[in-house]
């Protein structure tokens, strides 16, 4: 499998929720997701906890990437990442982002996203109680 299509299965994997393919495309050492704030998970066990309480919380959560760059085994996306708090279509949203990833010997060693995560935090806020009701 070339470096692009380890990429592009990794994405598909994202969307499908499915955690034990994106484990198997992980490098052992996997810097798998570094986040917008620039918090580290390091490790693919640690990262595959990390998956799946992601799509616990954001059970619809998809990216869209429209546009990859790449130079060697560096890459730089970009597109859309969306999803809700919980499934519950009033805190949905969707947002520009964009990622960059490294693959090393066939499999991703970093995965890396930018994007405003203000708007996912506030979706999983509650909303506010409503007066007599």
């Amino acid at each position: 499998m070339s470096n692009k299509e380890t990429i592009q299965a990794f994405i598909d994997c994202i969307n499908a929720h499915d955690v034990d393919g994106l484990a198997a495309l992980m490098s052992e050492d996997h810097t798998t997701f570094v986040d917008a704030h620039g918090n580290r998970i390091v490790g693919r066990e640690m990262m595959i906890i990390g998956w799946r309480a992601y799509f616990e919380m954001f059970p619809d959560y998809s990216i869209e990437v429209n546009e990859i760059f790449d130079q060697d085994d560096i890459f730089a996306m970009f597109g859309f990442a969306g999803g809700s708090f919980k499934g519950q279509s009033e805190s949905s949203w969707k947002l520009p982002a964009a990622w960059k990833a490294i693959v090393k010997d066939g499999r991703v060693a970093l995965w890396q996203v930018f994007a405003d995560t203000k708007i996912p935090f506030e979706s999983m806020s509650e909303p506010p109680a409503i007066a007599g009701g």
